[in-house]
């Protein structure tokens, strides 16, 4: 079926932002920005390459999301740009294409280590939308997805910042002042941390990272037809849960800050999920997977927040309006 012949520019941008899910772009930079603070070293230019082959594989993802579900949204979802016909399903693959290629090429001028994980990511996200998406490995696989997303902005950083001379003396000068550690995780001398102390460091945002997407996932399977109370119920536990895990910090480390992050996440995503358990319906169910996904932008800033980086927890939580006013007119899920 090929696009709908006649319809304005503003109009086709819209179908494109529609296809992409632009309301959600804004949960993807966290990501990277989280990962670089978890190194200990300021945000350079590896982070905003990493930053920009996120934005870019995660849209190609949309696309080919799209692109994979056609048949399936012709019958469940005809509305969407595919099957409605205003997006050709060649059009959406070839946006794939040229998002995933963006990308790579994003992450390869960030350097080698950096294009290992993407290359990692990218066959995740593949993997995800032609194969997984509808087997019990869907929430694993995604879940995989955002953890390598924070891994790569947390290459991409140490790779720039030994090339910049992160990695002799000049180290900490070139650190911003307010995003130091100041607390038994701060690196131990002027140059770069180890590969082995900076891989301890990430683990645990990665996994934070995956823990939300995987109970987010497991919701989101049920988004159209609605099901059992119990997965939104679970999601709740354990999104909750994680919350209360990540506010508990010492004070004298990383200040409160790390506790009001992680309670903005807990109310973003608590009360939807509470919601969709005591109604499993198909739009109480995507309310719960919206807020969800929007949940990622306090979540990665508690998580930049407890490496000791509050200004980058607070340019991500600056995030949220943009993605909140956006998410009215493109929905992101």
């Amino acid at each position: 079926m090929g696009a709908v012949p006649g319809r304005g520019r503003r109009a086709r941008l819209r179908d494109w932002a529609e296809l992409l899910r632009v309301s959600a772009l804004f949960t993807v930079p966290g990501d990277a920005l989280a990962g670089a603070a978890a190194t200990g070293l300021r945000a350079n230019r590896g982070t905003a390459y990493a930053v920009g082959a996120s934005l870019c594989l995660y849209e190609a993802g949309m696309a080919l999301n799209d692109w994979a579900d056609r048949d399936e949204d012709a019958v469940e979802r005809p509305h969407r740009p595919v099957p409605s016909g205003r997006i050709s399903p060649t059009a959406a693959l070839g946006a794939a294409g040229l998002l995933t290629a963006a990308g790579l090429t994003f992450a390869a001028r960030a350097g080698r280590p950096a294009l290992a994980v993407a290359s990692a990511l990218t066959a995740t996200v593949w993997a995800y939308d032609l194969r997984l998406k509808h087997t019990p490995a869907a929430p694993a696989a995604m879940a995989a997805a955002r953890a390598l997303d924070l891994v790569l902005g947390a290459t991409a950083t140490m790779s720039a910042a030994a090339r910049e001379g992160q990695g002799s003396g000049r180290g900490l000068a070139l650190m911003s002042r307010q995003d130091q550690r100041t607390g038994p995780n701060r690196p131990s001398g002027p140059g770069l941390p180890s590969v082995s102390d900076a891989a301890l460091r990430t683990a645990s945002p990665a996994l934070a990272l995956a823990a939300h997407t995987y109970a987010v996932t497991a919701v989101s399977r049920h988004e159209t037809h609605g099901g059992s109370p119990l997965t939104p119920l679970a999601a709740l536990g354990a999104t909750t849960t994680l919350g209360l895990l990540l506010a508990r910090t010492r004070a004298t480390t990383t200040g409160i800050f790390p506790a009001l992050t992680a309670a903005a996440y807990v109310r973003t995503t608590a009360l939807p999920c509470l919601h969709a358990a005591l109604n499993p319906s198909p739009p109480l169910t995507q309310r719960a997977v919206g807020s969800g996904i929007r949940a990622l932008i306090p979540l990665q800033a508690t998580l930049a927040a407890r490496s000791g980086a509050n200004v980058t927890a607070l340019a991500v939580l600056g995030l949220v309006p943009m993605a909140r006013a956006l998410a009215r007119k493109v929905s992101p899920t």
